[in-house]
C-alpha cells in the first residue's frame, strides 16, 4: 500500500528524514511514533505528495505516484491542525469535501454515513466554530472519510482529546481496518500505539526500530511500548 524506498528530505543543511526505507500493507494500522521534532509530519507530507523528496521515492498501491491526480483521490487526510471550515456546519462541509473528491449521487448517503460513523447526527447544521475541540476532530475525520478512501492517513488524531473519545476514535480506527481500510497514524502518545498492528520508532528522521508492539517489548524485555521506545532510544537502531 505505502512503499518508502531510500526516502531523505532536505531543509537547507537540516536533514527531517535520513536514508528512510518502509512498507506498509494494505489493511494495516501503522503507527508513526516519536516524539515533537521526529520528523512524523514532514514524511506525511511526502506520502500525500504534498511536498517532494530530497532524493528517494514514494509510491502508493500498486506503485502509483503520490503526484497523480487519481490517486491523491483515494488518500483520506486528516491533518494536526483542523482544515475544515469552522464558520461552516458540518453537513456544509461534508458536500464541499465530497464535491471535490467528484461524488455526485452517493454524496447524500455518505453524508449521512459518515456524520452517524462518528456520532454527530444531533451537531450536523451549526457551525462547526461552536462545537467542542472534541467534536471538531470527530468532523475532521468524517471529512476524511467522506469519500471512502483506501488509504487514511491521520497525523496525531488523538491530539488534545479526553481519554473517552481516545477509546472511541481507536475503536473506529479498527473497525476500518477489519473494512479493508489502511491507517498510517502518526502520534507521540506511545502507549496508545499497542492498538496498532504494526509501528515504527522515528528519531531525528530516522527508524530506529519497527515491528509489531507486542514483538518490540518482548525484543527490549520491557513492561510496557513506552519503556521499549525509551531503550530503543538509548540503545540505538535496530530493524
Amino acid at each position: 500500500m505505502i512503499n518508502l524506498n531510500n526516502l531523505r528530505k532536505n531543509y537547507g543543511q537540516v536533514q527531517a528524514i535520513k536514508q528512510l526505507n518502509l512498507s506498509i500493507s494494505k489493511g494495516d494500522i501503522f503507527g508513526l511514533l516519536g516524539p515533537n521534532g521526529a520528523g512524523k509530519t514532514s514524511l506525511i507530507k511526502l506520502i500525500t505528495g504534498q511536498m517532494s523528496p530530497s532524493e528517494g521515492k514514494v509510491t502508493l498501491f500498486d506503485g502509483e505516484s503520490p503526484y497523480s491526480e487519481k490517486t491523491r483521490k483515494k488518500i483520506g487526510v486528516m491533518p494536526q491542525d483542523l482544515s475544515i471550515y469552522r464558520e461552516l456546519s458540518l453537513t456544509e462541509n461534508l458536500k464541499f469535501f465530497g464535491s471535490l473528491y467528484g461524488l455526485k449521487e452517493d454524496l447524500k448517503r455518505r453524508i449521512e454515513e459518515v456524520i452517524s460513523l462518528v456520532e454527530l447526527s444531533s451537531k450536523r447544521d451549526g457551525p462547526i466554530e461552536f462545537l467542542s475541540g472534541g467534536m471538531q476532530r470527530r468532523a475532521s475525520l468524517a471529512c476524511a472519510l467522506i469519500h471512502s478512501p483506501p488509504l487514511l492517513i491521520l497525523d496525531e488524531p488523538t491530539a488534545g482529546v479526553d481519554p473517552l473519545l481516545r477509546l472511541k476514535f481507536w475503536e473506529l480506527f479498527k473497525k476500518l481496518a477489519q473494512e479493508g481500510t489502511t491507517l498510517l497514524i502518526t502520534t507521540h502518545h506511545i502507549s496508545e500505539a499497542i492498538n496498532c498492528n504494526n509501528v515504527a520508532f522515528l528519531r531525528e528522521g530516522e527508524v530506529i526500530q519497527k515491528g509489531k508492539p507486542s514483538s518490540i517489548i518482548e525484543h527490549f524485555k520491557a513492561s510496557h511500548l513506552e519503556e521499549a521506545f525509551a531503550l530503543a532510544t538509548t540503545q540505538g537502531t535496530s530493524s
